[in-house]
């Protein structure tokens, strides 16, 4: 016999568990199914740090980092968990989208401010700034396994019914308000189901649901140990170095060994992470082999040399993670029937948890959408509009 549930979640990482959360704070029944254990390396929420970057200017992502700084600062109340440290980002590098960036933060309230490239470089003499630089005091550096154990926490302490090593095999829409849900364990018929489940949303709502392509990339930052090892170097580290965001000219020969666009930040307790921004070989999330690409960590490794001083380019510890991404960068929040998908979030994601959670609740429950997000662009039958999320802006 089925098991009986009001609200099913289907996937436990940040999206997730942000939903779940959501939703039992509104006072609604809910469990959350999450295929692997607590702690897992599988998917994308994994590991300690991602960026709290504000480098944007279309009006739903100001919009949602505002509402995500709001809730991500509910959450640590209610978990008791520091999560959220603005120790700001800065971006620098030929890009033309600085101005209207800050013109937009500043409109929305959040802090922008432009540098020459030598006042930057006495204030954080760890990275070596290219031209000037956009810095953004309100942005930081989240804990990622904090932030999903806190969720998960605070969801559980307001009635959600959360279980890990639940692996959800299938899905069918039995009508309007019913949706059977196989898992290896049994079956479960829910009235709603949201997915949030990153790399295997396409093979979970195959047949089901026509979502856009996500194409599943294996990535390779790292951590690169600090030059100076002491006590003291470490404590400076966590106020001298804010997040970073570096851009290119393509056409300019001194970028012609870049992959991309790069991100970086320092994690307390294991340096300075810095990675390119979705060029990892594709990959299924099933059959990952968790090895770097060499090429693409050499060129990696000089760039540390060419821009980071304060790090060491030959101490590292590569990293294995993976993007989910649509064809424009926009996220996937939508709903069919009585199926609500979250999807598409690597790459910029991580930071919009709160928000995320609190969209796809809104869809699961009927509730008429936030002022100032526009759900069109989310939708899962929209025509690619051509602007980029946020450019590298996911760790």
């Amino acid at each position: 016999m089925a098991e009986r549930i009001e609200t099913l979640v289907i996937g436990g990482g940040a999206m997730g568990s942000a939903t779940a959360w959501q939703l039992a704070r509104r006072g609604r029944s809910v469990t959350l199914l999450e295929r692997f254990a607590p702690g897992h390396l599988n998917g994308a929420s994994h590991g300690a740090s991602r960026n709290f970057n504000t480098t944007y200017s279309e009006p739903s992502y100001v919009a949602m980092l505002g509402e995500s700084l709001r809730l991500w600062r509910e959450l640590e109340a209610e978990s008791g968990t520091r999560l959220l440290d603005q120790v700001g980002i800065v971006n620098h590098g030929p890009n033309p989208a600085f101005d209207d960036v800050a013109g937009a933060l500043r409109s929305a309230g959040l802090g922008a401010e432009f540098l020459a490239p030598g006042a930057a470089g006495e204030r954080w003499p760890g990275i070596r700034f290219d031209g000037r630089v956009l810095h953004t005091p309100d942005a930081g550096r989240l804990g990622a396994d904090a932030a999903v154990t806190a969720l998960q926490a605070a969801a559980t302490a307001t009635g959600a019914d959360v279980r890990h090593a639940t692996r959800v095999v299938a899905l069918e829409v039995l009508g309007d308000d019913h949706v059977r849900v196989t898992t290896e364990t049994g079956t479960i018929d829910a009235q709603r189901v949201v997915v949030t489940v990153g790399a295997w949303t396409t093979k979970l709502l195959s047949g089901l649901i026509p979502v856009p392509r996500l194409v599943v990339t294996q990535e390779q930052p790292a951590h690169f140990a600090l030059r100076d090892q002491s006590t003291d170097a470490a404590a400076r580290a966590a106020v001298e170095w804010p997040g970073f965001n570096h851009t290119r000219d393509p056409a300019d020969a001194k970028y012609d060994y870049w992959y991309s666009p790069i991100y970086g930040m320092y994690t307390p307790g294991e340096g300075v992470k810095a990675g390119w921004h979705g060029v990892g070989r594709v990959t299924d999330p099933d059959a990952r082999s968790f090895m770097p690409e060499p090429v693409q960590l050499a060129a990696l490794q000089r760039y540390v040399r060419d821009w980071l001083p304060g790090a060491d380019a030959d101490a590292l510890e590569p990293v294995s993670c993976t993007y989910t991404t649509t064809a424009d960068e926009d996220f996937v929040l939508d709903r069919v029937g009585p199926v609500i998908v979250g999807a598409g979030f690597s790459g910029h994601g991580f930071k919009f948890t709160p928000s995320v959670g609190r969209i796809l609740a809104d869809l699961a429950t009927d509730t008429a959408p936030a002022s100032g997000v526009d759900l069109a662009m989310f939708a899962l039958s929209r025509t690619p509009n051509g602007h980029s999320g946020g450019w590298l802006a996911r760790r």
